[in-house]
């Protein structure tokens, strides 16, 4: 069966070589075959297999669960425009390019998909040349909750017209406005329907919605050598990135989200419509509430990789699946600075290529 023929002892190595890489002090990585045949979960570095870690933007592919879920209950349809859901004060100068407002022509597909062109908070420079992401580099703790970080996105010049052909940009914004849209459609708290629509559903216990900034169970993630504790920012950004989970647990979610748990599987096929975010050599692309790694042909030239799906998290978390092997990947590098994506990339790649 598929998985079996891996070697702990090789994967033992891979997650070690992944916590020496200079820039990295902790690695935790969980591999699994889509049969169940083979399991396997390891750690470097100061954290441990169950270590609980915010799982930061892997946080979004649980927001696309809740939204497609909705889809089935007819409760929500991707055309929908946003301003059926959301305040006249959140909407009024959203999208506002040349002179033209096109707020009230953003649809849930457009956020969903980030081709919604509303700029992102978190790197757009402000006067003093700082952003959002260098204040909490820094340590400057601070939340950015949706008004806040709407009144700045207002102050911003979109990227595009909302649902222009080939065109997608990263924006946390849009999902900061989709947590909003379920919490105004389910009357509930984003982090009560995270837990009732997926934690309760997957019998999850050590995965939850950071909402305390008095908690320390998370282990702090790191820039560069720098520990960064930063509880009042994302008590504040539940639906981009507040999630706290262990690996094991985010592989129960991750093969529950492709095996059809939620929605039919089938429906994974209408949420490849791929527009490119990153430009080489960190090229991966964004579909419906989706992302797919870019996998050069040299890389395996004789058998190609053809499709690794799941999502990033900025703090080095990660949740992939590649169906050539039908292998899921889960765990995090909990450092900020690009080191640890870098070397988990390859990591995924090397077990890959043991496989095919």
């Amino acid at each position: 069966m598929m998985g079996t023929r891996i070697k702990e002892e090789f994967l033992e190595k891979v997650v070690e070589k992944i916590g020496n890489k200079k820039g990295v002090f902790s690695a935790v990585l969980s591999v699994e075959s889509g049969d169940n045949s083979f399991s396997w979960t390891g750690a470097a570095g100061d954290m441990q297999k169950d270590s609980q870690y915010f799982i930061a933007s892997v946080t979004k592919l649980y927001v696309t669960t809740v939204v497609m879920c909705l889809i089935e209950e007819g409760r929500i349809e991707p055309d929908d425009k946003i301003s059926t859901y959301l305040s006249k004060e959140l909407m009024e100068g959203l999208h506002v390019l040349k002179a033209v407002d096109y707020s009230n022509e953003i649809t849930v597909k457009h956020l969903i998909s980030n081709t919604s062109g509303i700029p992102d908070y978190f790197f757009h420079k402000q006067p003093d040349g700082k952003t959002s992401a260098s204040e909490l580099i820094d340590g400057k703790d601070g939340s950015w909750h949706l008004e806040k970080t709407i009144k700045l996105v207002k102050e911003l010049t979109p990227d595009f017209v909302p649902g222009k052909k080939g065109k997608a940009k990263y924006s946390d914004a849009n999902y900061q406005l989709l947590g909003r849209i379920i919490e105004n459609i389910t009357g509930k708290d984003i982090g009560e329907v995270f837990q009732e629509f997926i934690f309760d559903e997957l019998n999850l216990k050590q995965t939850y919605a950071y909402k305390d900034i008095t908690d320390i169970k998370p282990v702090p993630f790191y820039y560069k050598s720098n520990k960064l504790w930063l509880p009042n920012y994302l008590v504040s950004i539940t639906p981009e990135g507040g999630i706290v989970s262990t690996a094991e647990e985010v592989m129960i979610f991750l093969k529950g989200f492709f095996e059809g748990r939620f929605f039919p599987k089938e429906k994974i096929e209408d949420m490849k419509k791929w527009n490119i975010i990153l430009p080489p050599p960190s090229l991966f692309s964004y579909g419906i509430g989706l992302e797919k790694l870019f996998v050069p042909r040299i890389i395996s030239p004789f058998k190609p990789i053809t499709e690794i799906i799941g999502f990033w998290g900025q703090t080095g978390s990660f949740a992939w699946y590649n169906p050539d092997t039908d292998l899921y990947f889960t765990g995090t590098t909990n450092q900020i600075n690009g080191a640890g994506h870098s070397a988990v990339l390859k990591a995924i790649l090397k077990i890959i290529k043991s496989e095919i």
